[in-house]
């Protein structure tokens, strides 16, 4: 038996089957040593049991180069915003020289990921979009959304980007568990993760202290929290920075076909872990609210998606 060949021909139909099973050198190195071990009349078992471990690891049917496209899409949604935010001199404007210097270093972190994903998937990458695939507006196209002032308005601009960066958040935590076969994208996946929550975080803050504020970070946030937020979400956020838009950011995902174990709760979910958090010992005036801070939730990418194509056009199938 020909392991070799066989892998050979298995990924003329099934090009990640090195990303299923580890790296190709990985593999390569195993699979030498095990036909060193094994008898002949052992190794179509062997083989067997490697694949049925391969396969049985890929939840949804949804592969690598699937989920890693898909967050190659969302990151071009966040660097053609801020890429358009820095070329607005108006907007400029109206934001303090910090905040401006915050949002610089988020615009050159979005298309660095930009960047990473597309070295990554080489080849299987996604065709780079238009700016014209995007209305961030809202419009769809019309360029006369629900956030009609967000390249002129630092206030709106700030909302539109905290909208992004929070379902960002959430998207790659809810890609996690579909890139659990292959190890080392998994780990850059959350190394991104990390990053954009920081994103969120920040531009939280900045909305708490106001567009033009050199000290963001000292603003007090005050209730209901969609115009001067907490610098962690609180619940369901109130429904976000317009709740009639942006509500579905915070809410509970799609359940359907999600990996075995896994739900996406709303951001108010409080049981983590099979636990209530608001009925454990010593928990007494606690409020919902402080349990939810404490924890954050994956979303699904039929949510994602959904949530993402507020800000693309009529009649294009990005993100479709």
């Amino acid at each position: 038996m020909n392991l070799f060949q066989i892998i050979s021909e298995i990924e003329k139909v099934d090009p990640e089957v090195y990303d299923r099973l580890d790296s190709r050198r990985s593999i390569f190195k195993h699979m030498t040593g095990l036909g060193q071990k094994l008898s002949a009349a052992a190794l179509p078992l062997a083989v067997g049991a490697i694949f049925n471990k391969v396969y049985a690891q890929t939840p949804m049917n949804a592969s690598v180069n699937d989920v890693l496209n898909f967050a190659l899409s969302l990151e071009y949604l966040e660097s053609y915003f801020y890429n358009a935010g820095q070329a607005s001199a108006p907007l400029q404007l109206g934001l303090s020289t910090t905040n401006k210097a915050a949002l610089e270093i988020i615009r050159v972190d979005e298309s660095n990921h930009v960047t990473f994903l597309r070295g990554v998937l080489g080849a299987a990458a996604i065709t780079p979009p238009t700016t014209a695939t995007f209305d961030y507006t809202g419009g769809k196209g019309t360029g006369a959304g629900p956030f009609a002032d967000v390249f002129i308005n630092p206030a709106t601009y700030l909302a539109v980007a905290q909208s992004l960066e929070d379902t960002g958040v959430r998207a790659y935590k809810g890609g996690a568990p579909l890139l659990m076969s292959n190890k080392t994208v998994l780990t850059a996946a959350l190394n991104i993760h990390s990053v954009e929550a920081r994103h969120a975080s920040r531009l939280r803050t900045m909305r708490r202290g106001g567009a033009n504020n050199n000290a963001a970070s000292q603003g007090v946030p005050a209730a209901p929290y969609n115009a001067a937020p907490k610098s962690w979400i609180s619940g369901t956020d109130n429904g976000g920075a317009s709740p009639a838009q942006t509500a579905p950011i915070y809410g509970a995902g799609n359940n359907t076909n999600a990996p075995t174990g896994v739900t996406f709760d709303a951001e108010s979910n409080t049981t983590q872990g099979g636990a209530n958090l608001t009925t454990l010992p010593n928990t007494t005036g606690f409020p919902a609210s402080a349990f939810s801070e404490a924890f954050d939730e994956a979303l699904d990418v039929t949510t994602v998606k959904a949530i993402a194509r507020t800000f693309v056009v009529n009649g294009s199938t990005f993100l479709a």
